[in-house]
């Protein structure tokens, strides 16, 4: 049985290929209307403005995260590798249009955008909380507020690297992402005990990076 494609999922793909065509800045919500044949009113229904398309898109991608959880044997890997697998199905669901994210990000980051950058945050915040679940993460009260902290510096830099990373399969972003993960076990180890959070992974070792040839 064929999956149907929802009308905000048409909606989406129509701008996120309008964008390709020209760039992010110059698609109108008439542009999207011409293009699915749908009216401003249909549009309206699902999208409000512009921007919430961009949310849109950062909901699709919060899905292929999720679902990277549900992949068999992802609560037998290591901490860390839950996490690399759920920055990288994060990162990779933007990979047909990752030109039209850079523009994206720049756009919001514009002089005068400041209610975007807000939002922008809050979103930073909702996608490492749902990170922080699948991955299972326990710690509580102090130590979950430094969890979060360094998740969301790891998220940043990781997708920032990730935005211009001319690498094939994204190998420059991947080694940065194992580094920062692999620093943030080696700092977790090495806490005196009794700021070590009370539930610890079974077996748990702080193994070195894999070294990637450079190409």
């Amino acid at each position: 049985m064929e999956k149907t494609t929802s009308a905000p999922d048409i909606i989406l793909d129509a701008a996120l290929e309008l964008a390709e065509e020209t760039s992010w800045e110059n698609v109108r919500l008439y542009h999207i209307a011409q293009r699915t044949g749908l009216t401003l009113n249909h549009i309206r229904h699902y999208f409000r403005e512009k921007e919430e398309l961009v949310d849109a898109w950062l909901d699709r991608a919060d899905e292929a995260m999720l679902n990277e959880a549900n992949r068999p044997h992802f609560s037998s890997f290591s901490p860390r590798e839950r996490l690399n697998q759920l920055f990288m199905a994060w990162l990779e669901a933007f990979s047909p249009h990752r030109s039209v994210m850079r523009q994206m990000v720049f756009n919001r980051l514009e002089p005068g955008h400041l209610h975007m950058q807000m939002a922008s945050l809050l979103r930073i915040s909702r996608t490492v909380q749902w990170a922080r679940e699948a991955a299972q993460r326990e710690q509580t009260f102090l130590f979950r507020a430094l969890d979060e902290t360094a998740l969301t510096s790891t998220y940043l830099a990781t997708f920032l690297c990730w935005l211009n990373d001319p690498t094939q399969n994204y190998e420059r972003t991947r080694r940065l992402l194992d580094r920062m993960l692999y620093l943030g076990e080696v700092i977790e180890s090495r806490k005196p005990s009794f700021l070590q959070s009370r539930r610890q992974e079974p077996n748990f070792t702080a193994t070195p990076p894999q070294k990637v040839p450079k190409e």
